[in-house]
């Protein structure tokens, strides 16, 4: 079964790290990527990541703050979350998708249960 399983929200100050984990039982060929949902909002792109690691893409909210990686050899992708801010808050969801950059929702073919990230102000 293809699935997509996220770990590592929490609570954090404002200016804090975290790091986001996924573990994917999909080929290493899919993209990764994650999302993320505040209360009330619709899920926004946050960074994805192509099959090798060689190219990212963010959403300009996160650029320079967030860094997106994997390893293929363990089946896991990262979101490495500097300087968080309270609009940082939300689920997380992990995304994979076999095909196309997974920049918008309706490219993604699997999801992960979200994991919450809280940031304390």
């Amino acid at each position: 079964q293809v699935q997509v399983v996220e770990s590592g929200g929490g609570l954090v100050q404002a200016g804090g790290s975290l790091r986001l984990s996924c573990t994917a039982s999909v080929s290493s060929s899919y993209f990764m990527g994650w999302f993320r949902q505040a209360p009330g909002k619709e899920r926004e792109f946050v960074a994805a990541i192509n099959w090798s690691g060689s190219s990212a893409r963010y959403a300009d909210s996160v650029k320079e703050r967030f860094t997106i990686s994997r390893e293929n050899a363990k089946n896991m992708a990262y979101l490495q979350m500097n300087s968080l801010k309270s609009e940082d808050m939300g689920v997380y969801y992990c995304a994979a998708s076999r095909s196309r950059w997974p920049v918008a929702a309706a490219s993604v073919g699997v999801w992960g249960q979200g994991t919450t990230v809280t940031v304390s102000s």
